[in-house]
């Protein structure tokens, strides 16, 4: 190390401060290895994102002849929002033609298997995001605009639209003894929800708007049921339900009420669908899930997140360089000189992190930027169906990646500053850092375990990498193998930030008390 400290005299002000930071700054670049090495983290973490989008493989048909011509593999259909969904169910329906309303009363809701008799006895296995209810859709067409009024398996009556759009209603099952009575009206583009316990005092649950609702649009009775979902697999659930008083004015004769699968695969996401009318009750089986789709879910289309799977090897890259750029002057006695040129030890410690922070988050910014962007041009190039995603959130995946190796390097020249010594610095990184986020992908590990590690410890802050929202009535696996953290992707940072604060505020009280 070439680089030296002129001596400050008098207290440090706003330049000397400054003249500090380019004196740690020239000590950073003046050290090729250094440089190399973040150079090196950034093309690891870019060049595995890279190698992980150029593994797709497009979907194929089969020609007469037996020839396979290649195509893109099918996505999962887009709401009216632009955000991935899921639309499969099984739909009891006639036109509705202009204004008007739709009224049922729902005696029973129970569930069970595929192999379920719908028309024997109601077998155990009802999922509490079952659905059973009334819906008026834009069209047949998979991620049209709908509203809905329904009733679940365990979370009481409520009004869904637009896949993302839940409002509570009542709570309780659904008992023959106290059935749940529905209506949806319909004004122009505006929906009404409403429910009642006697189908004579009606309470509104919410309102929702279509915009440009068609004038005819299929109305009628549907029922859901999501697949049911462990740690280890999922497997796909039957629901039926039991619906009398039926009133659609605007409906067309009893006979012309037609039933069938719904969705981009039809029948083989709802084994076992049917329907059956008779003396005015309906009887409809279904199952399937109108709701957002989860990210890595069944699938085949890959999140943002799946081209960053190199920042591993590139932070640990960076926490190398993080630990010797304060263990390096001790193991070469240059500390002593940078304290007599700078006395204020603290500013001397904010100056470095300042410095390798800096580094990092340029290095983490251009590799994260280089391995979605690019990855997502192979996959496209590959017939590879990327999940959609709002442009923030890949703003933030980019932008949260780089900012998480810019903390993590500040953390580990606080710890470096603390035990002196860089085996020591980088393995207590790695163990806080690295371990928690290992522990929680392989089968088998308990997952209160991993959850509250991903809470505490600095491993909480790969939540930015989160692709998509946890929403409360999407039955899903939220596990971090899926993508999915116990935090939301801010504060899963901001735990990162506080340890990283801790590490500081301890690494500047002993450099002050400690002889160098």
């Amino acid at each position: 190390m070439t680089a030296t400290i002129a001596p400050e005299s008098g207290p440090l002000s706003r330049d000397g401060f400054a003249r500090l930071l380019y004196a740690e700054w020239t000590k950073f670049r003046t050290v090729r290895g250094w440089v190399i090495a973040m150079v090196v983290a950034a093309l690891l973490i870019a060049g595995f994102g890279i190698w992980a989008s150029s593994g797709g493989q497009a979907c194929g048909t089969m020609m007469p002849g037996g020839q396979i011509v290649a195509q893109r593999c099918p996505g999962p259909p887009l709401g009216p929002g632009g955000e991935a969904v899921t639309d499969s169910f099984y739909f009891v329906r006639q036109p509705l033609r202009g204004d008007g309303s739709l009224t049922v009363r729902v005696t029973a809701l129970a569930g069970g298997t595929p192999s379920a008799n719908p028309d024997g006895p109601f077998t155990a296995g009802l999922q509490p995001w079952a659905k059973a209810g009334i819906i008026v859709a834009a069209s047949l067409r998979p991620g049209s605009a709908y509203a809905a009024m329904l009733v679940t398996g365990g979370h009481g009556v409520r009004m869904q639209d637009d896949y993302t759009g839940d409002l509570a209603g009542p709570g309780g099952a659904v008992p023959a003894a106290s059935p749940r009575w529905l209506r949806l009206v319909r004004s122009g583009d505006m929906l009404n929800g409403y429910e009642s316990a006697d189908g004579t005092h009606w309470i509104r649950v919410g309102t929702a708007r279509l915009a440009g609702l068609p004038s005819v649009v299929p109305a009628g009775l549907f029922v859901t049921s999501p697949d049911s979902v462990t740690a280890e697999s999922s497997s796909p659930t039957l629901a039926t339900a039991v619906f009398d008083h039926v009133v659609m004015p605007a409906a067309g004769p009893r006979g012309a009420w037609r039933g069938g699968p719904v969705g981009p695969v039809g029948a083989a996401a709802a084994p076992g669908g049917r329907f059956r009318l008779a003396d005015g009750q309906f009887t409809v089986s279904g199952a399937g899930d109108i709701a957002p789709a989860v990210a890595n879910s069944s699938w085949s289309a890959k999140p943002a997140d799946h081209s960053l799977t190199g920042a591993f090897a590139g932070l640990i890259v960076v926490i190398v360089v993080g630990t010797m750029f304060m263990t390096a002057e001790y193991r070469r006695g240059l500390i002593r000189t940078t304290l007599a040129a700078s006395p204020d030890r603290p500013r001397v410690l904010a100056a470095k992190a300042i410095v390798i922070g800096s580094a990092a988050f340029v290095a983490g910014l251009a590799a994260a930027a280089g391995a979605v962007l690019i990855g997502t041009d192979i996959a496209n190039s590959n017939g590879t169906p990327l999940f959609p995603e709002p442009w923030p959130t890949e703003l933030r995946i980019i932008a949260g990646t780089a900012a998480l190796i810019a903390v993590a390097a500040i953390l580990t020249l606080a710890i470096a500053t603390i035990v002196r010594r860089s085996a020591t610095a980088i393995l207590i990184v790695i163990v806080v850092i690295v371990i928690p986020f290992v522990l929680s992908a392989p089968p088998g590990i308990p997952t209160g375990l991993t959850d509250w590690l991903l809470r505490v410890t600095p491993a909480a802050a790969f939540a930015l990498q989160q692709p998509a929202p946890q929403y409360y009535q999407v039955q899903a696996n939220y596990i971090p193998s899926s993508g999915y953290f116990p935090l939301a992707p801010w504060t899963g940072f901001a735990v990162l930030c506080g340890w990283t604060l801790l590490a500081l505020v301890l690494a500047a009280y002993l450099l002050r008390r400690r002889d160098a």
